[in-house]
């Protein structure tokens, strides 16, 4: 399967990756939606409820308790698949990143041309006069946090349920998959709208899906990995021509 993989890399010149979750938990970081005993006993509302716009509006301070509880973590690194990713940019071979994931690993680990589809924790914004704050504001900040200049709330520059894609990260997103030869998924079920729906504009030779569990693209790809993404794409595998 691997070698496959790779066989179907070295013949791409335009490769597109789409990433999810899965992706980052590798590095450590746990997928939000995923529960654990603490989130029964911390909070009293389903993480969906949270992490939209109205529940920011209405409840902030519980919208913060959460966000700096499960949505920045410290100390979390690129994996081999980030690097992998990377590597092959630079090769030539891959043209973009689009990810659902928020946390910037993927600039961490040197990729250069990201669409960042659900925003960056690492960028945060006054709300009345725009003021730019990186993510460590936030993390030391309590209860709801203020501009010091000029008294706004200071929202994370991530997409919130009920809130829009960016536009323009959508254009170059879908701009990218519909040039791409070979359009390789890792790490996502497929389950989030609008971001799943965007494979529907690949064309090009070769689909290839690396997720633990099924998905809904894995009828139309040639090739499914259901194995650690990291490992599927770390550089152990020697093709023969």
């Amino acid at each position: 399967m691997v070698e496959k993989l790779e066989k179907i890399i070295s013949q791409s010149q335009n490769i597109v990756f789409f990433g999810g979750a899965g992706v980052s938990t590798e590095s450590g970081i746990p997928d939000f939606r995923s529960v654990d005993g603490l989130y029964h006993q911390k909070y009293d509302y389903p993480p969906e409820t949270i992490l939209s716009h109205t529940f920011w509006e209405e409840r902030p301070e519980e919208f913060y308790r959460f966000y700096r509880d499960k949505l920045i973590v410290k100390g979390a690194k690129p994996n081999a698949a980030h690097l992998r990713l990377a590597k092959l940019e630079r090769e030539g071979r891959l043209k973009a990143v689009i990810t659902q994931n928020i946390d910037g690993l993927h600039q961490a680990a040197g990729s250069k041309t990201v669409y960042e589809l659900h925003g960056s924790t690492l960028r945060n914004y006054c709300v009345k006069c725009g003021a730019f704050y990186d993510v460590d504001f936030i993390a030391n900040s309590t209860g709801v946090p203020r501009c010091p200049r000029c008294g706004g709330i200071i929202k994370p520059d991530v997409v919130l349920y009920e809130e829009g894609l960016d536009e323009q990260v959508l254009s170059g997103a879908v701009s990218a998959i519909r040039r791409a030869d070979t359009l390789i998924i890792g790490g996502t079920s497929l389950v989030v709208y609008p971001a799943a729906g965007l494979i529907r504009y690949f064309r090009g030779d070769h689909l290839v899906v690396i997720n633990m569990q099924p998905t809904n693209a894995d009828a139309e790809a040639d090739l499914c990995i259901a194995k650690p993404i990291g490992q599927v794409l770390s550089e152990d595998v020697v093709v023969e021509e």
